[in-house]
């Protein structure tokens, strides 16, 4: 239980609305702010205004999927006013204080290591990331469907990196019925996209296995799918790339040579917002009740 662990919620979208019904039963006193639009509310959870004063006591600040913007405006779905973290509000915070975000843009890192305050990219994390990489799956192959008019089914696809979305993704596809060609960096990783069934080449020689693909999945955040390479692609082809924007394609070349390439980042809070709102739940109440048998021993 997270009996005396303060925390205040600041914004969010749909998946935010699992975290609180999580610390709300787990009998947490939960504040909250950005959810005026919201009427049905655990009733646990307690409206507050943003000041120094709301700051003053909390064990834990939590920020939404990325945290806030380059200006320190944090993004909420249920409210028509705006939130910016400032100086003076992290000021007002206990150094025991923990910050709490899916990714962190400079601005909150610099805020963060200005005052001294511990901050956790939830987002980095290898748990919450392979669960994560289900909706992400999932996602894309309905946008897959919806944007082409052949079946997954005997296509030939291809998903660029071996990480934790790239593998949930071919193992996707290959269930399916698609031959899944898979680039990898390391010689290791080819050996284990062999053993799993997939076709297996170094990204270093993308261009020489790209004229065949169907469907093709980038999960790298760097430039990867030059014009160089879109050139090799069928016309019928479609990219879905689902890095973290602006992504690893050339989309304005896609665009002008006909080739259809779709930017789609953090698809689990837009295509399975209440899956994902629990797989955060979980691991900040987790995260939580060892911050709280820290501050006890």
């Amino acid at each position: 239980m997270l009996t005396g662990v303060n925390v205040l919620l600041l914004g969010g979208d749909a998946r935010q609305l699992e975290i609180i019904n999580k610390l709300c039963e787990s009998n947490a006193t939960v504040s909250i702010c950005g959810f005026d639009q919201k009427k049905e509310l655990h009733e646990k959870a307690i409206p507050i205004e943003l000041t120094k004063e709301s700051f003053a006591k909390l064990d834990a600040l939590l920020l939404p999927a990325v945290g806030c913007d380059d200006d320190g405006y944090v993004h909420t779905v249920f409210s028509s006013e705006s939130f910016q973290l400032t100086d003076e509000l992290l000021a007002a915070l206990p150094k025991t204080c923990v910050i709490y975000a899916g990714m962190a843009k400079p601005y909150l890192k610099e805020l963060c290591a200005r005052h001294a305050l511990p901050l956790v990219e939830l987002f980095e994390r290898d748990d919450i990331a392979i669960y994560n990489s289900i909706p992400t799956m999932e996602g894309a192959l309905m946008m897959a469907i919806q944007h082409t008019d052949f079946t997954i089914h005997r296509s030939h696809s291809m998903v660029l990196g071996f990480g934790r979305t790239g593998i949930s993704m071919a193992r996707g596809l290959q269930a399916l019925g698609s031959t899944v060609w898979m680039g990898v960096r390391r010689s290791e990783q080819f050996a284990r996209a062999y053993e799993m069934g997939f076709q297996p080449f170094y990204t270093k020689d993308l261009e020489h296995v790209a004229a065949n693909i169907d469907l093709l999945f980038n999960t790298i955040p760097t430039m990867i799918i030059t014009a160089q390479i879109i050139n090799k692609l069928q016309k019928h082809a479609v990219i879905i790339d689902l890095a973290t924007k602006p992504g690893g394609t050339d989309f304005a070349y896609a665009e002008s040579k006909g080739i259809k390439a779709l930017l789609a980042p953090g698809l689990p809070g837009i295509v399975a917002p209440k899956t994902a709102g629990l797989i955060l739940a979980d691991c900040l109440s987790q995260l939580l009740l060892e911050q709280k048998n820290r501050r006890e021993k």
